[in-house]
């Protein structure tokens, strides 16, 4: 790929054996659209560690870039060491380093609070060793207290040491436009690639938004409401919506596109073909 942009694609770590066959046959199909790098989700407190690393090493050992998720709530600086030294000693080069959510029962949240701070944690173990995406909220974190303050927030991890940013999935493209000027005003000069989140199930979808804060807007949930579980209408109608959201985005100079592909091929591969991008 000549593109300059950066296309990635997320997977989460199966928990069966029936998972990691169905994850490779989907990491088959999207390797052939040549993405500059596979990302693979960490459990909160590290409770997916082992399978995130698992998974990392399977695709770096089919010759693809990986780049593992790392949550430090609920850890300890001496686990997430042990964890930088194995990504290291198999040459694994980029991470994604997330606060995360302390698990279910959880009351401790171990030795780090922000993801600012296992940035400048991962950068005062390794130095330049890793490429570090961090994680942006164009429509804002939902525990942040204000606008100004996630926006400072995110300033501090890049002050910190990222390289890079992805955001939360989002379906208005203003709210992102908006944040990368509100960033860019802070002086914030990394890339912020938007995260892409295909539609295919509305109750699934609007389980996730609820929880993570992303917004489904009025007119896209009503219209999901309506199809009710025709789900051949609501890949029809996802497509077109999430297609035409990336068209926006890339036309207005994003620089480049992460798909939340909930380890399925299909409709990340058929926006893919959509956008041109072959």
């Amino acid at each position: 790929m000549t593109d300059t942009r950066t296309f990635s694609f997320e997977f989460f770590p199966p928990k069966t054996p029936e998972g990691v066959e169905k994850l490779r046959a989907t990491r088959r199909q999207l390797a052939q659209l040549n993405p500059a790098f596979f990302s693979v989700t960490f459990g909160a407190g590290g409770s997916t560690r082992d399978r995130t690393l698992e998974t990392v090493l399977e695709i770096q050992a089919e010759g693809y870039n990986a780049a593992p998720h790392l949550s430090c709530i609920g850890s300890t600086k001496d686990s997430i060491r042990e964890v930088l030294a194995t990504y290291q000693a198999h040459g694994i080069r980029h991470i994604v380093a997330l606060r995360g959510d302390l698990p279910s029962g959880m009351a401790d949240p171990g030795e780090f609070h922000y993801a600012n701070e296992l940035v400048a944690f991962i950068r005062q173990e390794t130095g330049d060793w890793f490429h570090i995406e961090v994680a942006a909220y164009p429509e804002f974190h939902p525990q942040a207290k204000s606008a100004r303050d996630d926006l400072l927030n995110f300033k501090r991890k890049v002050e910190a040491g990222a390289d890079a940013a992805i955001t939360q999935y989002f379906y208005n493209a203003d709210a992102y436009f908006r944040f990368v000027e509100d960033c860019q005003a802070l002086g914030i000069g990394i890339p912020i690639v938007p995260g892409i989140m295909p539609i295919t199930n509305s109750a699934q979808l609007a389980r996730f938004s609820d929880a993570c804060g992303a917004e489904i807007p009025r007119w896209i949930r009503k219209r999901l409401e309506a199809m009710a579980d025709d789900l051949d209408d609501i890949r029809a109608f996802g497509l077109d919506v999430v297609t035409e959201l990336c068209d926006r985005l890339l036309a207005g100079g994003a620089p480049g596109l992460h798909f939340y592909t909930l380890n399925q091929a299909g409709p990340t591969s058929t926006i893919w073909q959509r956008l041109g991008l072959n």
